[in-house]
């Protein structure tokens, strides 16, 4: 049954010649915008999202994944031939991979790089595919109490996972959770933190808060770290692929970092960031007497975290359309295509849009395939749009992120909001304050709310609702330990001071 939703979106695309025509161009387009430094997968997934609004909602998560696990490879081609990652997960990539291009093995870095993530995406897609359906129907036993509890659980996470102080991520998210209420009360009708102007009435929407953070803050950060001085020269590639030898002493290490990038993957919040460190370790203590070769040009240490970052792709998903909590920025910003195409990301989905489960299967699997067949025939040419001036890119990439912010509702305001948004995103990455808790903390404030003033009113207003069942205890005690765990340090390290 789950295998003939997955094929059957892939007849989608195969019955529409054009519409494979443009996933072939959306992958190119997210190897391109990820091998860009500065433009992050998840500010790709923010600038192209307006333009997606107008297609069914299957053809629009598609083609989201398809960008989405492109850019994620797109990271290691300016990590491995600039030494600058073009996107977070990538890293660790950079660590031995720019020292095989400096050693003229800049091909080879590559093809590794593409390999690597080919296997790690199958595979996650696979793990996907066999534990999603397991959270699904456990979570169906989920009350308002749970869903309130765990949208809380995950916020926590995510300020705890999130660059800085968990202190610095839990603000961020108590400013996303205010956003999200501002606009009408669903349940009393009373306008909220509009500041008696009609443009707030409807609330702040997730777009412009989504492509002011994620784009307009990065292009602030982009330019002015450009000012330091111009980016290196790409090195010629030289043969792309890898000798037989080469793939068999690395095969171990793909299965290794896949399985690293799932696990971690699907623990929200962990991040590609984790998940590539850990994967790049692990590789180093399984060397042995070969551990020190590493740093130096070493292949499996970039076949490692690549195989775990675009394994994580498929572990991220996991939490997305199981809980509906957002696994890494990324996801977040899937979630805000779905929320908009009327769908609500949860255990719901599975029972009641099945072919919107089968398309992130499918598309998953097809964009990962599709990454490989692209990255062997087009990415030499692809590497020369890296030669592209920072400040031509970053003009385009801003145009485009103000026509996607108006096309929402053709509105000046939701522009202006975007601007703003940005301005204050670069203040706060300025102020080592997270951002990204901002955007969960909007997403995820109203299930939250929503489901907190369901359960009081069933209870008449009791607190002890969220006691009386053993998986709200389970949470809360889970969110007690990540808050205790983050003090524990501080507290271990007065006697010292």
């Amino acid at each position: 049954m789950l295998l003939d939703v997955v094929l059957q979106s892939f007849d989608i695309f195969f019955q529409n010649p054009v519409l494979f025509g443009v996933a072939v161009v959306a992958v190119a387009v997210g190897i391109v915008l990820g091998a860009l430094p500065g433009v992050s997968s998840t500010m790709a997934l923010a600038i192209l999202l307006p333009l997606t609004f107008g297609m069914e909602p299957e053809v629009a998560i598609m083609l989201l994944l398809m960008v989405l696990v492109a850019s994620v490879f797109g990271g290691s081609v300016s990590a491995i031939l600039l030494n600058i990652p073009g996107t977070p997960g990538a890293i660790v990539t950079q660590f031995d991979g720019y020292p095989m291009a400096q050693q003229g093995k800049a091909g080879r870095a590559l093809g590794h790089a593409l390999i690597a993530s080919t296997v790690g995406g199958v595979l996650g897609v696979f793990a996907l595919m066999l534990i999603a359906p397991l959270i699904a129907k456990s979570a169906m036993n989920f009350r308002s109490p749970e869903f309130a509890l765990l949208a809380l659980f995950g916020l926590v996470l995510l300020a705890y996972a999130a660059n800085g102080t968990m202190l610095a991520g839990l603000l961020s998210g108590a400013i996303g959770l205010i956003f999200g209420m501002v606009g009408f009360d669903t349940v009393t009708g009373v306008a909220r933190f509009d500041f008696g102007t009609a443009v707030l009435q409807n609330g702040i929407h997730i777009i412009p808060v989504t492509i002011g953070i994620f784009g307009i803050t990065e292009v602030l950060g982009t330019l002015a770290a450009s000012r330091s001085g111009p980016l290196p020269k790409v090195p010629p590639i030289g043969k792309l692929f890898p000798t037989v030898a080469d793939l068999a002493r690395v095969a171990p290490t793909w299965v290794r970092g896949s399985v690293i990038g799932t696990f971690i993957g699907a623990i929200p919040a962990a991040g590609s960031a984790i998940a590539v460190a850990v994967a790049y370790t692990v590789e180093q203590r399984l060397s042995r007497g070969t551990k020190y070769i590493f740093g130096k040009g070493e292949p499996r240490g970039v076949a490692a975290p690549e195989a775990a970052n675009s394994a994580l792709t498929g572990g991220a998903t996991i939490p997305m359309i199981t809980l509906g909590i957002p696994g890494d920025p990324m996801t977040a910003i899937l979630i805000g295509a779905l929320i908009i195409h009327g769908l609500q990301p949860g255990p719901m989905m599975f029972t009641e849009n099945p072919e919107i489960i089968g398309a992130i299967y499918g598309s998953i699997m097809l964009a990962v395939l599709l990454t490989f067949a692209v990255g062997m025939v087009c990415l030499r040419g692809i590497v020369q749009v890296m030669k592209l001036p920072t400040h031509i890119m970053m003009v385009l990439i801003t145009l485009l992120c103000m026509v996607g912010a108006f096309a929402i509702r053709n509105s000046i305001s939701d522009l202006v909001m975007m601007l703003v948004l940005g301005g204050m995103g670069y203040v706060m990455t300025v102020l080592r304050i997270p951002v990204a808790p901002l955007v969960f903390g909007l997403i995820l404030g109203p299930l939250m709310e929503e489901n907190m003033r369901r359960s009081l009113i069933i209870s008449r207003g009791s607190w002890s609702v969220f006691l009386e069942r053993p998986v709200s205890l389970a949470i809360i005690a889970l969110i007690i330990l990540v808050i205790g765990s983050s003090l524990w340090p501080r507290k271990k390290r007065k006697p010292d001071a």
